[in-house]
Formats: C-alpha cells, sequence, structure tokens
C-alpha cells in the first residue's frame, strides 16, 4: 500500500516519511524542493504533476503548505495556489485515483482571532466546537483547504480527516521579546501545557488518522499534547497562570531551576485534543509531565525524531531581526 506524503522536505513530511520507511512502508515523498526524503519533485497545483504522482497510491498524507512565516514574504495568491488549488488538486486525484484515505495537515493558527481574549477575560478554551477567525491570509486559505476536504468527502465519499496541529516545530520563537525572556528548551517546555506537541506524536497523530479514515469518513480534530489543565482553570490561567502549574506539578520551580527555566505569568489559549483521544486512539508521550521527569533524570524531552529532524527554516535567507519576518 503507497502511501503519498506531500511537503517531504519540511519539519513534518520529512518526519512522516522516516517513520513510513522505519516501517518498512511503501511511501512517496513529494515536494517543490529536492531531498532526501523526497522522491517526486514538483508543485501540487500543478494538475498533470499531481495525477501522475498519485498513480497506485492509496493514502495521502498532505502535509505541504505555505506557513505563517511566508506572510511576509509570499503574495495573498501564492498562498491560495499552494494551500488552496494545491489541496483542490490532490483530493480531485485523489477521487480519480480511488484512494482510501486523505489525512490534510492543518492548523491551529486557523483558529486566529478566537485564540485571544479580551483583557480581564479567562483564557480561551479551544476545541473542535471554537468557530475560527482568520487573521491573516495563512490561516484564511488553510480554512478555505478544509472546507474543500468536507466538500469532497461529503460529495465524493473520498475519507478524509482534518488534523489541526498546535506549534512542533524547533525553531526560535517568532516574537522578539519571548526570545529575550526565554531560552528556547524553556520556551517550548511551557508550550507543552498549552499549545504545542512533539514532532514524533504529531506523526503518530498522522498514521492513526488514515487507520481511522475510512470508519470515520470526516472529521476535524485539534492535535496537541495533552494538557493538565481543565477549563475551571481558564480564568486563574490568565491572572497567575505559573500558581496553576504549581498546584498541579509541586516540584516544578526546583525542577526548573536545575536549568535557570521559569515559568509564563500567563496563558491566553488551551488547546483541548481530547477528540483526537477519543476518536483516533491517539496517546502522546511528550507532554509536560513527561518534561518535568526528563528533568529529574537529566534528559532531553525532545523525541529522537525532533532531534533527527532537526532545524530546517522557512526560508533560503537568514534575517537579522528573528528566524523569519514578522507581519503585525
Amino acid at each position: 500500500m503507497t502511501v503519498l506524503v506531500t511537503g517531504s522536505a519540511g519539519h513534518l513530511g520529512e518526519a512522516l516519511v522516516r517513520r513510513l520507511q522505519a516501517e518498512g512502508r511503501d511511501v512517496r515523498g513529494l515536494d517543490i524542493k529536492p531531498s532526501a526524503h523526497t522522491h517526486v519533485v514538483g508543485s501540487i497545483h500543478d494538475e498533470a504533476f499531481v495525477r501522475e504522482a498519485l498513480s497506485g497510491v492509496e493514502q495521502v498524507i498532505h502535509s505541504a503548505t505555505l506557513h505563517k512565516p511566508h506572510v511576509a514574504t509570499h503574495s495573498k495568491r501564492e498562498f491560495v495556489d499552494t494551500n488552496v488549488g494545491g489541496t483542490v488538486a490532490l483530493l480531485e486525484a485523489a477521487v480519480a485515483q480511488g484512494v482510501r484515505a486523505f489525512v490534510f495537515t492543518s492548523t491551529t493558527s486557523a483558529f486566529g482571532a478566537a485564540l485571544s481574549p479580551a483583557p480581564g477575560e479567562p483564557a480561551a478554551w479551544i476545541d473542535e466546537d471554537v468557530v475560527p477567525v482568520p487573521k491573516n491570509i495563512y490561516g484564511a486559505t488553510k480554512i478555505a483547504a478544509e472546507g474543500m476536504c468536507e466538500l469532497v468527502a461529503r460529495k465524493e465519499g473520498l475519507p478524509v480527516l482534518v488534523l489541526r496541529t498546535s506549534r512542533f516545530f524547533p525553531e526560535d520563537d517568532d516574537n522578539a521579546h519571548v526570545r529575550s525572556a526565554y531560552d528556547t528548551a524553556n520556551m517550548q517546555a511551557n508550550e507543552l501545557l498549552y499549545r504545542r506537541a512533539d514532532i514524533d506524536d504529531i506523526v503518530q497523530a498522522h498514521l492513526l488518522a488514515l487507520e481511522r479514515a475510512p470508519v470515520l469518513g470526516f472529521g476535524r480534530y485539534i492535535v496537541s499534547a495533552t494538557t493538565p489543565f481543565s477549563r475551571d482553570d481558564t480564568a486563574a490561567l490568565r491572572c497567575d497562570a505559573a500558581a496553576v502549574v504549581r498546584r498541579l506539578f509541586p516540584d516544578v520551580d526546583a525542577l526548573y531551576a536545575t536549568r535557570g527555566w521559569k515559568l509564563l505569568p500567563s496563558l491566553d489559549r488551551v488547546y483541548d485534543s481530547s477528540r483526537s483521544t477519543r476518536d483516533l486512539g491517539w496517546k502522546p508521550k511528550r507532554d509536560f509531565a513527561f518534561v518535568l521527569d526528563c528533568l529529574r533524570r537529566g534528559d532531553d524531552f525532545r523525541s529522537e525524531m525532533a532531534r533527527a529532524v532537526g532545524v530546517k527554516g522557512y526560508h533560503d535567507t537568514v534575517f537579522e531581526n528573528g528566524p523569519y519576518p514578522v507581519v503585525g
């Protein structure tokens, strides 16, 4: 059974190809850029190329995309061509090919303005019932592509699952204030409380989604490390998040002190991935409790996969003031 993975030169695409190959699966990596994990090179909005690339394919994981870091460097039309047009080309070719399962990698960034409560309001509890309010072309095109996935699933019977993934990239934060206040490992450990997952767990969610798609037909799922918080914590998380973390993990300050780390004073949102756990059978291994266990042992909390894929960046250019230019 051949699996096509789009975006195979990127963080997630490479990780998926690595895992599938390690499991002895027949995998075909596709990307616009050549790489050690790319087997066919071309653009996903080239319909003839896509049809040829899907020949003999039975499952598709579509992770290729223009990302938030590209908003400042690419036009809106380029985002539409890649994120929407490319997805449509893949969906149509998948239907024609008789593909058994199609998994689309979306993003929690698509929730947009829904992630930023007004001053004085509790942290936003984000599950699949929250209505996205995209605030840039990246979010808008990912939501449009999700809509096309749903349409094709409903009209053509193609089993499609949409995974809204939280942060899993290893790069430094794009916010200069965050970079100056927290080292990268500290910030990413903090994010596992509410808005991050390890790439190895993200890969596992995609492989489970391939298995479950024919049964579920269509669905949208948040994929983020299991949060230790509940809805009852949201008001306290906004005004004193560190106190909530200390209540749940009494030894956190002592463990953080071994690395000179510090907790975040406030959280604006919490991603709830319980639906993925329920419907996909997904059980992420690396959450905040895992981080603390690693600190006790003196281990790196990142997976072997995260270390193997490493930092890639999103542009060929190196920028002076951050990992990529930020649009306000």
